[in-house]
């Protein structure tokens, strides 16, 4: 059967109340709301059906705190939109549904009938475009108004861009795994590891970006576009030159998490490759963003009542 290109997602989360008697089935219980532990197994058969990486019991067993862990925060960013009474319609949800079919070249009818041979329940990817879509709400109405981009700002990155006429950007591509805690650290490392491995023996790029890359980038399997070396962090920057042209780089610690690169072209920087000012606008306000974003995320999630149980 031809492999499709598929999001992560997730299964119908219950809250906590309905699991009365069976606490056997809960995997993670996040505030008021449960993860069950049929909702962690269908989100790791839809990674094994469209991410390319190879099903073995080891593989699986090294993904259950990853599993966990996306679909935890899955659940405080749609706990965050109904907190703030945003509304997700089921027309915007089969909207996001028929642009996955489309990208996949079905109609929804077959992209339903595919999943279902492949024994993914339609639900699961229902609920995750909901969390997206409820994430965007939030991200827009609630921090956007909030961003500031200065015509100085503006000015100043684009002499910093000019001043390195000459020298070389590169077209690339990322896969990130954040580690928001200390104790997350050994399970992100270990994660990073085996997706470098599995990319290396193959598997491919953008749809191991698509299910498992934190970044606000991974929608478009990580694609980062046209970079110079100061847009990125400093330990990636660093290791760009070195990188092999459409090979993988082996996990790269950041401040923040670690960084799987892929270097698909690279160009010297001339006077007509520097973005006008709206396009540099632009730019600075999605960086400003995705900060804002992550760092609200992050004091969401610091302040949330999280009990695993897997």
């Amino acid at each position: 059967m031809k492999k499709v290109l598929l999001i992560a997602a997730l299964s119908l989360i219950t809250p906590v109340a309905a699991y009365a008697g069976l606490s056997e089935n809960i995997a993670v219980v996040v505030n008021s709301d449960a993860i069950s532990q049929s909702d962690v197994e269908d989100r790791m058969r839809l990674i094994m059906v469209s991410s390319g990486i190879q099903n073995t019991p080891d593989m699986r067993e090294k993904l259950v705190p990853q599993i966990t862990s996306v679909l935890i925060d899955e659940q405080l960013k749609l706990q965050e939109a109904e907190k703030d009474g945003i509304e997700i319609t089921q027309a915007e949800i089969d909207d996001g549904f028929k642009q996955l079919s489309d990208q996949n070249k079905f109609t929804p009818e077959q992209f339903k009938s595919i999943l279902a041979k492949s024994g993914v329940n339609v639900a699961t990817m229902y609920r995750q475009i909901k969390s997206q879509i409820a994430w965007t709400k939030v991200v827009q109405q609630k921090l956007r108004p909030q961003i500031q981009v200065r015509e100085t700002d503006v000015e100043d990155a684009i002499a910093r861009m000019k001043a390195n006429i000459g020298k070389t950007e590169y077209l690339a591509a990322e896969i990130f795994l954040p580690v928001d805690t200390p104790a997350d650290e050994g399970n992100v490392r270990q994660l990073a590891g085996r997706l470098s491995d599995e990319l290396r023996k193959g598997a491919p790029f953008f749809q191991v970006a698509r299910q498992f890359s934190q970044s606000a980038g991974a929608s478009k399997g990580g694609d980062l576009g046209w970079v110079q070396q100061e847009q990125l962090p400093p330990e990636v920057a660093e290791a760009l030159p070195g990188l092999e042209m459409n090979k993988t780089s082996t996990p790269i610690r950041s401040l923040n998490g670690y960084h799987l690169v892929l270097v698909r072209e690279k160009r010297d920087i001339k006077e007509e490759n520097i973005p006008g000012k709206q396009a540099v606008t632009n730019m600075l306000g999605t960086e400003r963003l995705e900060r804002m974003q992550r760092q609200h995320f992050l004091n969401l999630k610091s302040t949330a009542f999280v009990d695993s149980r897997v």
